[in-house]
């Protein structure tokens, strides 16, 4: 009897334990990791069926598990950082335990890997664009006139435009597109947002951030660049609009600027059919807010 009660308590406490998997998504990378000897399978697609089939088991038996992206430089450095053989699986089993808290992650919920996947590596080039975008702002220092830090000051710029962006947009579903191609690395962010009717937004704090950053970093170096959005509301054509970037701010795009940047093909510079149901238009207003002026560091 009291054996019965110690293996069902451990069932519960099973239960309890959140599980991490190193995802290898393509081929690739699938390749890199067959130099071990320890790494037994050697045909990805059925490794990919093996993992799916062990994520379901996981889920009937309740267990949460999340699946991280395993990279095998990124492996192979920790190896070398640590002193970890990287041909056992305990060093496996470690690296993606770190992953878990600094990587790029996506919770399993039944979903197809086929599904996973996609979320998973945006979720990675979301990370990775964050990381980029943050070193170049703290990398442009102090203001050499005032002391003020530059990429503080353009960040907490950026978070008032974002604000005000979403404060004047109307209720229902947001999608907007932050692109910035003066830097060493065209850099894009993708923000969705959904808007009530009282102005509260639901946002992912992750997005919003990156978003931010990004925006940041094209106000500061007054580096090319533009932000766009499309909303969508019940019963209501979808709104399209959008701003340059210029200077220390935002430069309203013309209901023609914004027709056309969607209406042609960016290989060929063909004409693309506009979508039925849009309203391509300007934005709105976003008061003195949204202009371009001069900040505290240009003395």
């Amino acid at each position: 009897m009291a054996h019965t009660d110690h293996q069902t308590m451990r069932r519960v406490l099973r239960r309890e334990i959140a599980g991490t998997i190193g995802l290898l998504t393509d081929e690739h990378d699938f390749r890199a990791m067959r130099r071990y000897r320890s790494f037994t399978f050697d045909d990805h697609t059925t490794y990919l069926r093996q993992v799916e089939a062990l994520l379901k088991t996981r889920a009937s038996q309740q267990n949460h598990t999340t699946v991280a992206l395993f990279d095998p430089q990124e492996y192979a450095d920790f190896c070398a950082d640590t002193g970890l053989d990287p041909d056992i699986p305990t060093s496996r089993t470690r690296f993606t335990a770190e992953l878990a808290t600094t990587g790029p992650t996506v919770p399993y919920e039944g979903q197809r890997l086929a599904d996973l996947v996609p979320t998973l590596i945006d979720e990675a080039v979301r990370q990775a664009t964050w990381e980029y975008a943050s070193t170049l702002l703290a990398r442009l220092g102090a203001c050499a006139s005032c002391g003020e830090d530059l990429g503080r000051a353009a960040f907490v710029r950026a978070a008032g435009l974002l604000a005000r962006i979403l404060e004047t947009a109307q209720p229902g579903s947001r999608h907007l597109v932050c692109s910035v191609s003066g830097t060493p690395e065209t850099l894009v962010s993708v923000l969705h947002t959904d808007g009530a009717r009282d102005g509260t937004n639901q946002l992912d704090e992750a997005e919003a951030l990156e978003f931010t950053t990004v925006l940041a970093l094209g106000l500061a170096t007054e580096s090319p660049g533009g932000l766009v959005m499309r909303t969508s509301a019940p019963d209501t054509p979808d709104r399209i609009y959008g701003w340059r970037l210029r200077g220390d701010g935002l430069e309203p795009l013309t209901a023609g600027e914004v027709f056309d940047a969607y209406c042609t093909d960016i290989e060929s510079g063909d004409l693309i059919s506009p979508e039925s149901g849009v309203d391509y238009c300007t934005p709105p207003d976003l008061g003195q807010g949204g202009k371009g002026h001069p900040t505290s560091h240009d003395h």
